[in-house]
């Protein structure tokens, strides 16, 4: 599609802006209009007190436009107010060419929370944040109810972040097979699975030398998230060393939590588990994503209905305290019969956490290069089954307390945590919110260095420090060195002195 933007505009929100009504679009800067090239103009221009925005959307012959007006105000930032604007002016054309309202309104980011926090944090009680996330923001009641509710359970569970906590992320970026949807940097052929043993001994040094960088830092340890790939495709052994790496750089017992997120249930053996609990894991995930055949066998899953529920006994005899699962509502082959049978048969296994995410396909999935359009506006029965998990869960005593989004998500919907009170998965929220540092260990293991200054909050310092993104790179890579360094520079005395 083509994209002009005019004025104090962020090209990149006018961007997430038209992939509301135009999911999956890609942005070409000398994209030829043909006939059928959506062309949409945002334009931004200031008058007296206020930022006017001006939308309009053209495909063929068909045009359409409106205008919004949004008082500046000394809460706001100018570049919020412009936001508000150019969002209310895209969302108005968007309802006349289309004849339909986004639930999340204008809010396009990762972190719907956060503006609720915001709010929250300026004064306002739950209520009149609801209100103002509808009014100013554009959300449906429910959505701004669910913001308010999740910005409420996470503000609880962080408390008063202190400058010297942190958490460790470490990386296993290998899977027995690749999911259709799926994009993350994970590696599946025999050959590249063979990297697996020398990726270890390499991983290994790499976390004994992060977690001696913590401790001559003085920092303390929080959380510790052991991620993917699927880091139940590593054996016994592996895993064992792995863990034993872990014990020896922290004091497990210590933790908040201590997260094995084994995810996959044809990796999931009784042998494995019980390495887990012998090492102090505390969380673990077996994650059916739906319990239909149809479904599973459309998406690429290799475990089939029988194995997660063999997997999910397995964990519960394992005596790891805690359980997730993740769902997906919007799967092709899926339909809301077939989701709240999926939801009603995992509550009825009574797991501590259930994460529903919403079907999502990023660039480089399998499934785009199948050929189907996977790409909806409306999200077909999507809503139907994120509203009925959100009814469902609550009824059952779970209650939501971590929410996310992403772009090109089905019907434009949300992905929910919902535990069981004392059960939340707290690595979670401190990623997301960023809360604290977040030391990562492995290939495409983002580190990202969070400093949040005492006597101005909003003042936060972060940066992130990327390694190799790839498994062989990481192998032969000597990036830890140059990763050590920068650590160093954040952390400098007067950092934590403050």
């Amino acid at each position: 599609m083509k994209l002009i933007t005019e004025g104090d505009i962020n090209p990149y929100y006018a961007q997430t802006l038209c992939m509301i009504f135009f999911p999956g679009a890609k942005f070409g800067v000398d994209e030829a209009v043909e006939n059928d090239t959506p062309v949409v103009t945002i334009r931004v221009t200031e008058i007296e007190g206020a930022a006017r925005a001006y939308a309009s959307i053209r495909i063929g012959d068909v045009y359409k436009e409106s205008t919004r007006k949004f008082d500046y105000r000394p809460e706001m930032t100018p570049e919020r107010v412009r936001k508000i604007a150019a969002g209310a002016a895209m969302l108005a054309v968007g309802e006349k060419f289309f004849g339909y309202q986004p639930s999340w309104g204008i809010l396009t980011g990762v972190r719907p929370a956060k503006v609720a926090t915001e709010l929250l944090e300026s004064g306002l009680t739950p209520g009149r944040a609801r209100e103002a996330l509808r009014r100013q923001y554009l959300l449906t009641p429910k959505k701004a109810a669910l913001a308010v509710e999740v910005a409420v359970h996470e503000q609880k569970l962080i408390g008063t972040p202190d400058p010297r906590d942190c958490s460790v992320y470490i990386s296993i970026p290998f899977c027995p097979s690749r999911c259709a949807y799926c994009s993350f940097v994970s590696y599946t052929s025999p050959r590249l699975l063979s990297l697996i043993p020398d990726y270890m001994v390499r991983l290994c040094a790499d976390i004994d030398r992060t977690f001696a960088q913590i401790k001559r830092l003085g920092l303390h340890v929080k959380t510790v998230y052991i991620g993917g790939g699927t880091p139940t495709i590593l054996s016994p052994k592996q895993l064992e060393m792995l863990l034993g790496a872990i014990n020896r750089g922290v004091d497990v017992s210590t933790l908040e939590e201590f997260t094995l997120e084994s995810g996959r249930p044809d990796t999931i053996t009784a042998e494995k588990l019980s390495v887990a609990a012998d090492y102090g894991v505390t969380r673990i995930s077996v994650n059916p994503q739906s319990l239909d055949s149809a479904v599973l066998d459309r998406i690429g899953r290799a475990h089939s209905v029988s194995a997660f529920y063999e997997a999910f006994a397995t964990a519960r005899k394992s005596g790891i305290p805690h359980i997730n699962t993740d769902l997906i509502a919007g799967l092709p082959e899926d339909n809301f019969l077939k989701f709240s049978h999926t939801l009603d048969n995992v509550i009825a296994l009574a797991p501590d956490n259930i994460t529903v995410h919403t079907f999502c396909v990023k660039k480089a999935a399998d499934i785009l290069r199948e050929g189907h359009d996977i790409y909806s506006l409306r999200g077909g029965e999507a809503g139907t089954c994120v509203d009925y998990s959100q009814i469902k869960a609550q009824e059952e005593g779970y209650f939501p307390y971590y929410m996310y989004r992403q772009k090109n998500t089905v019907g434009n919907f949300e992905n929910v945590g919902f535990a069981r009170e004392g059960t939340e998965g707290r690595y979670n929220i401190y990623m997301m919110e960023e809360v604290h540092s977040i030391f990562a260990v492995g290939a495409g293991a983002v580190t990202k260095l969070v400093h949040i200054r005492p006597k101005n909050p909003k003042d936060t310092k972060i940066i992130r420090i990327a390694p190799p993104k790839y498994p062989y790179e990481y192998l032969r890579s000597d990036h830890r060195a140059e990763e050590e360094a920068q650590i160093d520079t954040f952390y400098g005395s007067e950092l934590l002195d403050e």
